[in-house]
C-alpha cells in the first residue's frame, strides 16, 4: 500500500526541502518505489533534485487545476526516485483553486489516478498553512516535521498542530504524525539540548531518535543539483539520512505487524445518549457539548 509523507512545517528555513529530497533518495537506495511531490512554488526541491523548474513543463501547476494529466507530467531524476515538479505557477494555482469545489481535496484526486505505484511518496510543503499545505495533508496518511532545535521552532508547532487536528475531523480522519525530526542539530549546543529535551518530553516517542546534524555538505549539495547521497555520501549528512530512512521503514514494518496481529473488533452497539437527571419534577439542563475543532477556513487566514 503506498505511503503518502506531507513533510510540514511553517516555518521556512527549518531543512523541510532538504529532508524531503534526501529523505526521497535514502529511500530510492532501499529498493523502495519513490515519488517526490514538489508542491512549494519557489521550486526549490526541484531543482535539488536535478531538474530545471525553469524549464520543466507541465508542472503541479497544471496537475492542480487538471489541465494535464499527472502520469505524463512525472519525471524521472538522476537519484532514482521520480518527481512532480513544483514552480512558480504553483501560486498562481493557489489563488485558482479558492473558487473550485472540492478545493482541500485537489491532489488527493490526483494521486489516486496513479494508484499502487509507488511505495513511498513525499510531499514537500511551502512555508505557510495556505490552502497548498491543506491540500497536501488532505492527500496524506502521514505527517514528518522537521524542526530546527531554537524557541521560535517550538512556538510554530501549535498552529500547526491545531491545522493538522482539524484536517483530521473535518478532511481526512486517517493522518497521523508520523515523526518529529530535528535538523541542523548542534550537540555542542546548550539550547538546542535543552529544545531537543522539551520536544522529548512532550511528543515521547513521535519524536524521531534520527537527528539531521548540521552539515556543510548538506548545505553545497542543492547548488550541484545533487541529493547528499549522490554529492558525498560519506558525509555525516548523508550518513543520517540513511538513518532517518531506515526508522521510517521500521516504524512502518511494525505498525504493519500490529495491525495485522490484532483480532478482528466486535461491534459495539450505540449507547443510548444520556438523560438529563430529574430533580424536584424538573430535568436538568443537558451537559453542555464540546466545542467543535477549529474550521479549516479559519485557519487558512492564519
Amino acid at each position: 500500500m503506498t505511503r503518502i509523507i506531507a513533510v510540514v512545517n511553517q516555518k521556512g528555513g527549518v531543512g523541510k526541502t532538504t529532508t524531503a529530497v534526501n529523505l526521497a533518495a535514502a529511500l530510492a537506495e532501499a529498493k523502495r518505489r519513490v515519488l517526490l511531490v514538489d508542491l512549494d512554488p519557489q521550486g526549490n526541491a526541484t531543482m535539488a533534485s536535478g531538474i530545471d523548474k525553469r524549464t520543466a513543463r507541465p508542472t503541479g501547476c497544471e496537475v492542480l487545476l487538471d489541465e494535464a494529466p499527472i502520469e505524463t507530467t512525472i519525471v524521472p531524476t538522476p537519484a532514482n526516485f521520480d518527481l512532480l515538479p513544483g514552480s512558480r505557477d504553483l501560486t498562481a494555482a493557489e489563488i485558482k483553486l479558492m473558487d473550485m469545489l472540492a478545493r482541500e481535496s485537489r491532489l488527493k484526486e490526483q494521486l489516486a489516478k496513479l494508484g499502487q505505484r509507488y511505495h513511498t511518496i513525499l510531499i514537500d510543503c511551502p512555508p505557510s498553512l495556505h490552502l497548498l499545505t491543506v491540500n497536501a495533508l488532505t492527500a496524506a496518511n502521514g505527517v514528518l516535521i522537521p524542526v530546527q532545535c531554537e524557541y521560535f521552532a517550538l512556538e510554530g508547532l501549535t498552529s500547526l498542530l491545531d491545522t493538522v487536528k482539524a484536517v483530521r475531523t473535518r478532511l481526512n480522519p486517517h493522518l497521523e504524525i508520523d515523526g518529529i525530526l530535528r535538523t541542523m542539530y548542534d550537540v555542542r549546543n546548550n539550547l538546542g539540548n535543552d529544545v531537543s529535551a522539551q520536544l522529548a518530553k512532550h511528543f515521547g516517542d513521535k519524536l524521531l531518535r534520527s537527528m539531521i546534524p548540521r552539515n556543510i555538505r548538506l548545505a553545497e549539495a542543492p547548488s550541484h543539483g545533487q541529493p547528499i547521497n549522490l554529492y558525498d555520501r560519506e558525509s555525516r549528512g548523508a550518513i543520517a539520512y540513511f538513518g532517518l530512512a531506515g526508522e521510517l521503514l521500521r516504524r512502518d514494518r511494525a505498525a504493519a505487524s500490529t495491525v495485522s496481529a490484532q483480532p478482528a473488533a466486535a461491534t459495539v452497539p450505540i449507547a443510548n445518549p444520556p438523560v438529563a437527571p430529574v430533580v424536584d419534577g424538573k430535568a436538568d439542563a443537558a451537559p453542555a457539548a464540546e466545542a467543535p475543532p477549529p474550521s479549516i477556513a479559519s485557519l487558512l487566514v492564519r
